[in-house]
């Protein structure tokens, strides 16, 4: 599978996970707010941070009723778009701040842009990738100018059908990406696990032969850390300094010590993958003489015949191998024996 470059991080199976903190609105419209979640990201070993890109006007109309209030259950029930996206947006002019912030403490910045001008306003910031929302994964004019640019994608297929997958990967890479990875998404905030069908990513993996993960709005980390099992090579979790304090996302938004634990579990469970390995590994090379063989359990005398009495298979391993137990019954011994002695072939008569 093709590794993909983005900032200073490879990406793909040979390498440990490529963990994203998602700020969206947690920012509670406050830069400064904004850039103590960057710290704290950081602090936490986020390797890169998302934001996204957008104002209310270029998501939504301005308008509070029909279709445009949200009348199904959820975190935002009663709310217009308008009123969501405008609580939500992150200022253009803090994005130089923000991107600054998290190169100096070292993590990799990029966003998601919702239309062109904000594709645009993120070319003249040179960020290292592109992300596509779920929502938008249907945009193909969108994607057809974001692939335009030659930057990685990383691609969100929460909602989409396996021929709009299809119609996703076509457009992107007939418009000159040629690096993408599709991430499994389940568009319920936040998402249950027993919806979320982790065993779709290495299905997408198969299929679109690309490097695959998961954005995750289950809460905690449980499900971030079986999808690394599955074949993720990018998570994406929300990330906020702390849920009791509001915004928009933080009910499914991992606090700094839980996205911490996300990356050290992650991490630790990628390493745990190796390969496929039969017999003893070289740390296990010790444990060996601790395997059961057959000893003399009870004195022995010359000529003696072995039966169950006198020999048995136990710890530690010096002996002959279990395997060999039934041959050895009625086999006579050429000296005395002391409980205890390893049997070994040279004591038979």
């Amino acid at each position: 599978m093709k590794e993909i470059i983005i900032g200073n991080k490879l990406i793909g199976n040979g390498h440990p996970p490529f963990i994203i903190a998602e700020m969206s609105g947690n920012h509670n419209q406050s830069l400064d707010r904004a850039l103590d979640i960057v710290k704290a990201a950081a602090k936490a070993g986020a390797h890169a941070f998302k934001i996204q890109t957008y104002t209310p006007e270029t998501m939504t109309l301005n308008i509070q009723d029909g279709d445009f209030r949200i009348e199904s259950g959820g975190l935002w029930k009663g709310k217009s778009l308008f009123e969501l996206y405008k609580e939500a947006y992150t200022p253009w002019e803090w994005h130089q701040p923000i991107f600054e912030y998290c190169k100096k403490l070292g993590m990799i910045p990029f966003s998601t842009p919702f239309d062109e001008t904000s594709l645009e306003f993120l070319e003249t910031l040179d960020v290292a990738c592109y992300k596509i929302a779920s929502f938008e994964n249907n945009d193909i004019p969108l994607l057809r100018k974001v692939a335009s640019k030659g930057k990685p994608m990383i691609i969100s297929t929460g909602m989409a059908s396996l021929g709009e997958i299809e119609n996703v990967v076509k457009t992107i890479t007939d418009a000159g990406c040629d690096d993408y990875i599709l991430l499994k998404c389940t568009s319920s905030y936040p998402a249950s696990p027993e919806k979320s069908n982790l065993n779709t990513i290495p299905y997408l993996r198969d299929v679109f032969h690309c490097q695959v993960g998961l954005s995750d709005h289950t809460l905690g980390i449980g499900a971030a850390v079986a999808s690394v099992a599955l074949g993720s090579t990018v998570i994406e979790k929300h990330f906020t300094l702390n849920r009791e304090e509001g915004g928009v996302d933080a009910a499914f938004s991992l606090e700094p010590e839980e996205f911490a634990a996300l990356v050290k579990e992650t991490d630790t469970a990628w390493k745990s993958l190796g390969e496929v390995a039969i017999g003893p590994t070289k740390e296990e090379e010790h444990s060996l003489q601790f395997r059961r063989s057959i000893y003399v359990s009870k004195d022995i005398k010359a000529g003696e015949v072995l039966t169950g009495e006198n020999i048995s298979v136990i710890r530690p391993g010096f002996g002959l191998d279990p395997k060999y137990y039934d041959l050895l019954i009625g086999k006579q011994m050429k000296r005395e024996l002391k409980m205890g002695t390893p049997l070994s072939w040279d004591l038979l008569m």
